[in-house]
């Protein structure tokens, strides 16, 4: 069958955002090349050129979430920015648009085997690696069965979501792989999924000299061995992220930018001098407050859409008290969830659900709103008494929707005062809260989760299905109807019923779960204006194409 067809997946109405600009320099973006504000586009410079500051990005964000820049490992924000500008999987979607599209690949067919799915990829034959070598289907086998291997934290997007192994991935010929699935998994669902990093192909002769101890990880995060538009310069840790242009890009014109500096800069009063200053040309999570001071300058563009991650507030489901349903219970009515998106200045959405707005399957039902006296109650019922004090685990800068993980955390930490119940706020670095988390060691945080592709099981699965190792796993939460919900909804053909089991499994989990779901933040970027050509697209990896971007 021909590729565009079974690109079709269940549809998250219209989610992605191209960027609206607002307050100074309010040019609206159009196409991926045309430019965010003012001015004629800039040619892009030729790979080689000299480095100079205009053809050099400074990129101001909080990364420090950052752990790996291994694309079988990287499942943090700040590290699926550079890792999605290095490397390339067999489909995508183009920037601001919604239909899968070929990248590595060619095209694909989507065939029945009798009791399996068998889904076809032809290989770009101009498809090469920065080295100048050629993309392979051994490349694609070694790629994906070595993401399998490792199984770290979004292996579960391959061997739980598609359920692929190893033997059912083969390389017909040089310029041809097959892919068999089981009947249990959707074939568009499992597209959706190769559009994500885990996903994308590394070249197995650069790699394979280098596997050392932990398979190439190590390696990896000093070197880079894609077929995107950037390669690895250097990661200075917890500092700067360096990306130069890939001389050898086959997928299109050289990218202006010959030199990509992704800056770790948690201070938003930092991130704004940087962007006033023009010591930056893009800062990420722009909070109320720096968007006020930033109104009116004529240097500076403001750009905002809403993006598909959920913030939320989680429990360890075996540490009392939250092994008890009637404390998570209690938990979510004790917040004040008006106070929480009054604090983000209109930089957020309440949802408390796990289906962000947008996706098949969201149903808009806010049930709680604070109720001390019922949350008092269910405390007490669960054994809390007044007095109990219970860690709060939070990371250190800037979270979503540009306000203070402390500041929200705090908000919530008043409230459940309020009935006598003591939050002790523990910060640490992101990337150490991750790896606890992972672990399973925290009794409760704040957090945020993004879905890894465009269709709800992207959520399902990892707040329900304990066994696929993901959310539900880390909060220790092994519910085996939410389980079932989650398996049935993800399969389900029919998008009524599918969407019907969404909103039952919505329902189950907010009485049942162990998640206090708060909001969906908007996410703003502030640009210098002479910058051209950026889209935030939250339903791509990355979102963010820094090889679209120029500067006039």
């Amino acid at each position: 069958m021909n590729a565009q067809p079974h690109a079709k997946r269940w549809q998250w109405t219209a989610l992605l955002v191209l960027v609206a600009m607002l307050a100074s320099a309010c040019a609206a973006p159009a196409a991926p090349s045309a430019p965010v504000a003012g001015g004629e586009e800039a040619a892009a410079p030729a790979a080689g050129d000299a480095l100079t500051r205009a053809n050099t990005l400074i990129f101001a964000l909080d990364h420090s979430d950052l752990i790996t820049l291994d694309p079988a490992v990287a499942y943090e924000f700040g590290g699926i920015l550079p890792v999605g500008n290095m490397y390339e999987t067999m489909v995508s979607f183009n920037p601001g648009e919604t239909e899968l599209v070929p990248v590595l690949a060619t095209s694909w067919d989507v065939a029945d085997g009798g009791d399996m799915w068998k889904l076809t990829f032809t290989l770009d034959p101009n498809a090469t690696f920065a080295s100048g070598a050629p993309v392979t289907a051994d490349d694609v086998l070694f790629s994906w069965g070595r993401a399998i291997d490792i199984n770290k934290s979004p292996a579960f997007l391959l061997i739980d979501v598609c359920q692929m192994t190893k033997e059912n991935i083969t390389a017909v010929d040089a310029g041809v792989v097959e892919l068999k699935l089981p009947k249990t998994v959707s074939p568009n669902v499992c597209l959706s999924v190769l559009t994500f990093t885990v996903a994308a192909v590394v070249e197995q002769a650069a790699l394979e000299p280098n596997l050392g101890s932990d398979m190439g990880e190590s390696w990896l995060n000093d070197h880079s061995a894609g077929s995107g538009p950037y390669v690895l310069n250097a990661w200075e840790r917890s500092s700067t992220v360096t990306l130069d242009a890939n001389p050898n890009w086959w997928g299109g014109d050289a990218p202006a930018m010959q030199r990509v500096i992704l800056q770790n800069m948690l201070e938003p009063a930092n991130r704004q001098a940087a962007i006033e200053t023009g010591d930056a040309d893009i800062i990420q999570d722009v909070g109320p407050e720096v968007a006020a001071a930033l109104e009116g300058n004529p240097d500076v563009a403001l750009a905002k859409g809403l993006s598909t991650l959920l913030v939320y507030a989680s429990v360890n489901a075996t540490m009392p008290p939250f092994d008890n349903p009637d404390a998570r219970l209690a938990l979510r009515y004790a917040i004040n969830y008006d106070n929480i998106i009054t604090l983000l200045g209109g930089n957020g959405e309440l949802v408390q659900e796990i289906i962000p707005i947008g996706f098949a399957g969201h149903t808009g039902n806010n049930p709680f709103t604070q109720d001390l006296d019922k949350a008092k109650e269910l405390f007490a019922k669960a054994g809390v008494t007044e007095g109990a004090t219970i860690p709060f685990i939070v990371a250190t800068g800037t979270g979503p929707g540009g306000v203070e993980w402390a500041t929200v955390a705090a908000s919530i930490q008043a409230d459940l005062a309020q009935i006598g119940v003591s939050l002790d706020i523990q910060q640490m670095q992101q990337s150490e809260l991750l790896t606890k988390y992972r672990a399973q060691e925290l009794p409760m945080l704040l957090m945020n989760w993004g879905p890894d592709f465009t269709d709800p099981d992207a959520n399902g699965t990892p707040f329900a299905n304990y066994e696929a190792k993901s959310l539900a796993w880390r909060n220790s939460w092994n519910d085996p109807q939410a389980i079932e919900l989650s398996q049935q909804a993800a399969i389900e053909l029919d998008p009524a019923k599918r969407i019907e089991l969404y909103a039952q499994l919505t329902e189950y989990m907010q009485n049942n779960g162990p998640f206090a779901m708060l909001f969906q933040p908007t996410r703003v970027y502030g640009l210098r204006t002479n910058v051209q050509g950026f889209i935030y697209d939250p339903g791509d990896t990355p979102n963010v194409s820094l090889w679209l971007i120029s500067k006039n």
